[in-house]
This record gives C-alpha cells, structure tokens and sequence, in this order.
C-alpha cells in the first residue's frame, strides 16, 4: 500500500517545500514587497532631484544671461545698494 502512493506523498513534501522557500525564504514574497516599496520610495527621491537640478539650471542659465539676477543676488545676499538710492532697514520692535 505504501508503495502504490509514494508518487502523491512525495510531490505534496516538494510542495511544502516550495511553498515555504516562496513565503519565508530568501527573496520570498515579503521580502519583494519590501523592495518594491524601497524602490517607489527611491523613485520619488530621483524626482526631487531632478525638479530640483532644473531649478538650478534655470538659474545657471539667468546668471548667464541677464544682468538683472545677479543683480538681484547681490542685493539680497550681500546688501548691494546703487548710486544715488535710499536704503531702508526696519527692525522689528523688541518685545520685554
């Protein structure tokens, strides 16, 4: 009798086998779950990067071009006042 059903005894073990390297092994399910979200989570990095380098391209290429922004540079990151303007400061009241 346990000759005649071997065959369904040991393909059911295989079976197991397969089904718990596929849930709990190396590379299971989880751990493919795991990498998708660690690859959405790097794809949205890559989009802030690149949103960003066109931003600073854009400026690279103002600079280049017009006076105008680096002119404005100068005024607000080193204080650049023009001949002949009136510069004002107001400083915030200090509260005791």
């Amino acid at each position: 009798m346990l000759r005649d059903n071997w065959l369904p005894i040991l393909l059911l073990t295989l079976l197991g086998l397969l089904q718990y390297r596929l849930w709990f092994g190396k590379n299971s399910i989880p751990d493919y779950a795991a990498l998708q979200d660690q690859v959405a989570e790097q794809a949205q990095q890559n989009a802030n990067l690149v949103q960003r380098n066109a931003l600073l391209k854009a400026d690279i290429n103002d600079l280049k071009i017009g006076l105008e922004a680096i002119e404005e540079r100068a005024r607000n990151e080193l204080g650049l006042i023009k001949q002949g303007e009136t510069f004002y400061r107001i400083l915030p009241t200090e509260t005791n």
